[in-house]
């Protein structure tokens, strides 16, 4: 098994360069996916954030208020802690058991927006990072998910810098073109480090 670990930034392109990598024979397991689905009704992410923060960040019906929680831990870096402190070990092991059922052959990719941040850049034979410009990044951000300049800023402030994710890295890729480009240099990533290593 060959495993790649695969971060960026919010909006930084990672998840355009994960569907390549799963078009190209990788298991992606993601991280935000498993972190969305532990905190559905009934299910134990949902209970903790419920026991942290109270029944404040829920909505009518019962299921997690995105924004309310995020207006809180994005403001907060205590708050934010207390929220991985719950989320991140069950993510976790779902990761493991996931990347464990793909077999031994496999290139498994966790897709971790937090790599850096939870200290995970260990355990991978690769690590592989999306950047991209910080203007464009709130620009996406604003356009295509409806969030405030401020509630963009916010987020970027509350990751790893560029900077940090590059230090921990094997290879980094570049999003200031178009889409075709990263594409290109994401099967130019896939031809000259992983395919060798299959």
């Amino acid at each position: 098994m060959l495993t790649i670990g695969l971060t960026g930034g919010i909006a930084s392109g990672k998840s355009t360069v994960s569907r390549r990598l799963a078009e190209l024979g990788a298991t992606v397991v993601d991280a935000d996916a498993i972190a969305r689905a532990v905190q559905e009704p009934g299910q134990p992410g949902l209970e903790g954030i419920i026991a942290e923060f109270g029944p404040s960040v829920l909505t009518p019906e019962g299921r997690l208020d995105r924004q309310a929680l995020g207006a809180i831990v994005f403001a907060d870096p205590e708050a934010r802690a207390r929220l991985n402190a719950v989320i991140h070990p069950l993510v976790r092991r779902e990761a493991v058991r996931l990347a464990a059922a793909a077999g031994e052959d496999a290139v498994v990719v966790e897709d971790i927006p937090l790599l850096v941040e939870t200290g995970q850049h260990g355990r991978f034979d690769l690590v592989l990072t999306v950047q991209a410009p910080a203007e464009e990044r709130v620009r996406r951000m604003v356009e295509d998910r409806g969030m405030t300049e401020a509630d963009a800023r916010a987020r970027i402030a509350a990751q790893a810098t560029d900077e940090q994710r590059a230090a921990v890295s094997d290879v980094v890729l570049v999003n200031d073109g178009t889409v075709a480009d990263l594409l290109r240099q994401v099967d130019r990533f896939w031809a000259e480090r992983v395919a060798p290593r299959r």
